[in-house]
């Protein structure tokens, strides 16, 4: 079992940023890939950004992308997720997740684990 906590939501203004956290439990948490997705509301989820076990190969969705840096402490079994220059678009609710398989998907169904969410609100 893979238990997954995020935190460091809240609320900020536009061009801000936040750094949201997601503490992870298991034994082998250095061999999974981590991904960060996001569900603004009357919205699918989507995908944010992900990171393979060793943080050499990162992924990003485009309208993150240069944005938000995705990164991971094996050690503290931890994942970051550093967002600046935030828009009020970026609103909305941010999982963390975990795919045991160690493959760089950007789709929902690859991870088996996940969060249960943390806020984030960007006033205009």
């Amino acid at each position: 079992q893979v238990q997954l906590v995020e935190s460091g939501g809240g609320l900020v203004q536009a061009g801000g940023s936040l750094r949201l956290s997601c503490a992870a439990s298991g034994r082998t948490f250095s061999s999974y890939t981590m991904g960060w997705f996001r569900q603004a509301p009357g919205k699918e989820r989507e995908f944010v950004a992900l990171i393979n076990w060793s943080g050499a190969v990162t992924r990003y969705a485009d309208s993150v992308q240069g944005r938000f840096t995705i990164s991971r402490d094996n050690a503290k079994k931890l994942v970051y997720l550093q967002m600046n220059s935030l828009k009020p678009e970026d609103t909305a609710v941010y999982y963390c997740a975990a795919d045991l398989t160690g493959y760089y998907s950007m789709r929902e169904s690859a991870y088996e684990y996940w969060g249960q969410g943390t806020q984030v609100t960007v006033s205009s």
